[in-house]
Formats: structure tokens, C-alpha cells, sequence
């Protein structure tokens, strides 16, 4: 299955190299699934943590869990804890109270009612946490995953959502190893623009992508994940609407290629104009 997308891919004249820079997505023309998510929308000019909401809305009251951990953590925040030790404390109640179970494309509405999690829903619940207590951190982008680096007394330390037990990668020496081994070889391409963001379990040898994204671009990194799901089901309708969200908020040659490629197949596929 993998290898036919890639030759229909390749076929569109839509790989990495080729595509266009240039594509007509305006919040106006946005499909909503439901008035929720559209008020999770334009709350997200202001407020990240409504953008991640978004995706799969559901009501207010599915958050409780978050109001939970974040009130927690604001008491011990209260008490000034030593830094390293309230950000081991941000990760292992993180784990605790909403990353219960990984499962790929899971958003992160469905880790709030579910405990499902992946790396960007789990990246997401960590870099909203750091960004309210202070934390100086990126959030970095590869070809299949992501991950955070927080910077602490010019030290760096690893926070990989995925693993529970070991991911919090605090010594030098492991630090550097975990982050050459996402670091992407000279010359080295995008090869798949149907393959979603997952976890730690990947061959990752031929890494092309490594890059910092902010916390809106990684709720765009969201609606790609979703639209993949609707993509890989044959549903490009839903896809291109998915990838048209990505796009306004994360304008990235990945998300623009899979978008096209979305079109070009419904016309292929179904003989849906989906550019109109």
C-alpha cells in the first residue's frame, strides 16, 4: 500500500522538490466540523492550548483532567521548587494524569477523554506546560516524530513524550546521541508525504527534516496527522479540508504537498474537482 501512494505520488509530479509554493487557503473558505471547533479556531489566535482543542472538539467539560494538572502543578509552582526537579515533576504528572496509552494519530482531545496519546498530542500537553511556567524549550520537527529540547542553565535536556520510564534524557552524553540520531544526513529527501508523525519505534536512518516549530505550527502538525488518516481511508475531501487548517497554521512544503496530492486523487480517483 505504502509503496503504491509513493508511485502515485511520484506520478503527480508532486515529491518534495516539485511542489508549489503556492496555494489559495483562506479562513474564510475553512470547513468546520462543528460550531466547537470553530470557536476552538478563534480562540487559537490568542490561545494555543484551544488550537490542540480543536481537532475532534468536544465540550468544556473533557478539559477538566487539564484544569486538574495545571492547578496541581500551579500549587507546587507556588512552593519554588528547583527548576530540574519541577520540570521532572511536569513530565512524570504529565504521564500520570493524561499520557496513558500511545496510540499513533491520537489527538488531543481523545488524551483527554481517553488517555490515547502520540508525540505531537504528547508534545503539545508538555510544551503548553513549559511555555505557562517559564521553561525556555523548542520543540523540534523530524520526518516521523517530535520532541522537545528544554534549555536549563545552558544545559539541554531531552523530553520524549512517548517513553513514560527514560524519557526524560538529562545526561550530556545520551542527550547528544538522542539528538544525532534525528539529525538529518547531506543531501537526504522527504520520501513520504503520507506517513504521519509517530513514535520513538521508527527506522529513522534517512532523516530529512529537523527543525524548530512553535506551538501553533505544532497544532498544524495536528491537522496533518488527522488528514493522513483521511487520506490513507481514500476520504481526500476531508483530507484537503484537514491540510487547508494545516496549512494556515503551519505553511509547510509537507503539508502543501500532501494538500495536492489530496486533489490530484480525488479527481483521479473519483472524479472530484476539489480546486473549485
Amino acid at each position: 500500500m505504502k509503496k503504491t501512494l509513493l508511485t502515485l505520488m511520484i506520478l503527480a509530479g508532486l515529491t518534495h522538490a516539485a511542489v508549489s509554493q503556492e496555494v489559495l487557503v483562506s479562513q474564510e473558505t475553512l470547513t468546520f466540523v462543528s460550531e466547537t471547533e470553530r470557536d476552538y479556531w478563534n480562540a487559537g489566535k490568542t490561545n494555543p492550548y484551544a488550537l490542540f482543542r480543536a481537532v475532534e472538539a468536544q465540550s468544556d467539560e473533557s478539559g477538566q483532567i487539564w484544569e486538574e494538572l495545571v492547578n496541581e502543578l500551579d500549587q507546587k509552582a507556588s512552593k519554588k521548587v528547583d527548576e530540574l526537579n519541577f520540570l521532572r515533576m511536569i513530565f512524570q504528572k504529565s504521564h500520570q494524569k493524561l499520557l496513558k496509552k500511545y496510540q499513533l494519530h491520537s489527538t488531543f482531545n481523545s488524551m483527554l477523554s481517553e488517555g490515547n496519546y502520540d508525540c505531537v498530542s504528547g508534545s503539545a500537553a508538555l510544551g503548553l506546560l513549559l511555555e505557562r511556567y517559564g521553561y525556555s524549550f523548542d520543540i523540534v520537527e523530524t520526518d516521523f516524530h517530535v520532541f522537545i529540547v528544554v534549555n536549563l542553565k545552558g544545559k539541554n535536556i531531552v523530553l520524549e513524550s512517548t517513553l513514560p520510564i527514560g524519557g526524560m534524557i538529562t545526561t550530556p552524553s545520551e542527550v547528544e546521541k538522542y539528538l544525532d540520531a534525528y539529525k538529518p544526513k547531506e543531501f537526504s529527501a522527504l520520501k513520504s508525504l503520507n506517513q504521519g508523525l509517530a513514535g520513538p519505534n521508527i527506522d529513522y536512518s534517512d532523516n530529512s527534516i529537523f527543525r524548530k516549530v512553535n506551538l501553533q505550527q505544532l497544532a498544524g502538525l495536528q491537522y496533518y496527522n488527522d488528514a493522513i488518516v483521511h487520506f490513507n481511508s481514500q476520504a481526500f475531501g476531508q483530507a484537503v479540508e484537514q491540510l487547508s487548517k494545516a496549512y494556515l497554521l503551519y505553511p509547510s512544503d509537507r503539508i502543501l504537498g500532501l494538500r495536492e496530492l489530496s486533489v490530484d486523487l480525488a479527481y483521479k480517483t473519483y472524479g472530484y474537482d476539489l480546486k473549485k
